[in-house]
């Protein structure tokens, strides 16, 4: 089977389980939540076995959805559910704030740098506007969850969150092209 493919299983699988249970048990969280735990760590476990390394972003989220599922089913409440992706986008936020304190540039220059070249002022404007972004994403999460219906949640949480990064991704290109080093 082709790397990528399954790459993108893992990343998609333990969603697609999610929804498949959330909808086929009554829109039920508690029963959602135990096959999601599962998949990702499968699903991480997988990651693995592939690239003999598991990147940040995936364990962070696994240990999370591991963590606030666990929480939700223990305690019946889907607030730590709800709050998970508040979390992971102020831990995303925070990285890229305190990051270039311990680096000395910034974290995403770090990780995106021999890709994409930039200059220094390009990648400190990168920097705080994904910085922003996660911190406003988080805000974000927060009001859905507490105003609105757990089946809007649900669906907000994929396909509003996903859409809105894809969009800000893509109004970075102007910025990326003004600060872009020509090698």
């Amino acid at each position: 089977m082709n790397k990528s493919f399954l790459k993108f299983i893992t990343d998609i699988g333990p969603l697609v389980i999610f929804f498949f249970f959330y909808y086929n048990n009554d829109k039920n969280l508690k029963i959602a939540i135990p096959p999601l735990i599962v998949a990702t760590i499968i699903a991480v476990l997988i990651v693995w076995i592939l690239e003999k390394k598991i990147p940040m972003v995936p364990l962070i989220s696994g240990v999370l959805i591991t963590l606030f599922g666990g929480l939700t089913i223990y305690f019946d409440n889907p607030v730590f559910i709800y709050m998970k992706p508040t979390i992971i986008n102020i831990l995303f936020a925070l990285a890229l704030f305190f990051g270039k304190y311990f680096t000395d540039e910034p974290v995403l220059k770090k990780i995106l740098g021999k890709s994409l070249p930039l200059s220094d002022e390009g990648w400190k404007i990168l920097n705080n506007r994904w910085m922003y972004f996660f911190f406003g994403l988080a805000l974000l999460n927060e009001v859905i969850w507490r105003t609105q219906t757990e089946e809007f949640w649900v669906n907000f949480k994929v396909w509003g969150m996903l859409p809105i990064t894809f969009i800000f991704t893509a109004f970075q290109i102007g910025l990326i092209n003004k600060y872009k080093i020509n090698e």
